[in-house]
């Protein structure tokens, strides 16, 4: 399937390099145990999350406002990216929960912050590192009629899909399966937290989007910084597949430790 042909809308993945103003906040609003490996930059925990030398295992809290609730496909498809790339002989689990709308949509990235302080429960315990994905009932406030951001990683183990516009975008005519739209998405993310590009996992080679940071520049990778899907019918039926990390991303998260 070619994610390159052009359309009138661009949908972009807008990765956010940290939020730390917001970190004590967090640790008020949640006390009694240690979030602080879970409050740190995008790409902090790059290393933790693709080997197995501090952390065995990972477990997903995945959050959503009723409604925006992802698909078992869309579940099934992340674990199968996670158990390709990294090292976890402990496995990788998903937890799904639905929690009440916040009223704060459009969003801006300090109240999905603030959300999280809300919502989220857990935390990395042990040698099982954890990984918060919210669903939200809600677009970015700052979309407009030719950009559209449909998710962001924002910290070391945290990101957050825009919902309505994720659904606004698999309804249109001839677009992808939303669960192909969902798991490009949530594992375009999980690339940011892997550390691509150079954000954590340093580049082997130089694939850097010039353009915008934390991108690659190969063709048909999924860390392309747009993600655009084509608009006929055979584009949208051909193969039917997700993006595919290039062979320039693998080998960053490989010297990092992943697979």
């Amino acid at each position: 399937m070619n994610f390159q042909k052009t359309l009138s809308i661009c949908l972009l993945v807008l990765v956010f390099l940290g939020c730390s103003k917001d970190d004590s906040s967090f640790d008020e609003r949640n006390s009694g145990i240690d979030k602080s490996a879970n409050l740190k930059t995008l790409g902090a925990s790059a290393n933790e999350l693709l080997s197995d030398e501090k952390f065995t295992s990972i477990r997903i809290e995945m959050v959503y406002v009723p409604g925006f609730e992802p698909s078992q496909i869309t579940l099934d498809n992340l674990i199968d990216f996670l158990k390709e790339r990294t090292f976890k002989p402990d496995g990788v689990s998903i937890t799904t929960r639905a929690v009440a709308t916040s009223g704060k949509a459009p969003f801006n990235i300090d109240e999905i912050v603030e959300i999280e302080a809300d919502e989220r429960l857990l935390f990395n315990a042990g040698d099982e590192i954890t990984v918060y994905i919210y669903f939200a009932d809600g677009s970015h406030e700052d979309d407009n009629n030719t950009k559209v951001i449909l998710g962001s990683a924002y910290r070391n183990t945290s990101m957050v899909i825009y919902g309505k516009t994720l659904r606004a975008i698999a309804s249109r005519t001839n677009a992808p399966d939303k669960s192909m739209v969902e798991s490009t998405v949530v594992n375009h993310e999980f690339g940011h937290l892997f550390g691509l590009v150079d954000v954590g996992s340093p580049m082997q080679v130089n694939h850097q989007d010039n353009e915008s940071a934390a991108h690659c520049n190969v063709d048909d990778c999924l860390m392309l910084a747009n993600v655009s899907f084509g608009s006929g019918i055979l584009d949208m039926t051909d193969h039917n597949e997700i993006p595919q990390l290039e062979d320039l991303c693998i080998r960053d998260l490989q010297a990092n430790g992943g697979r």
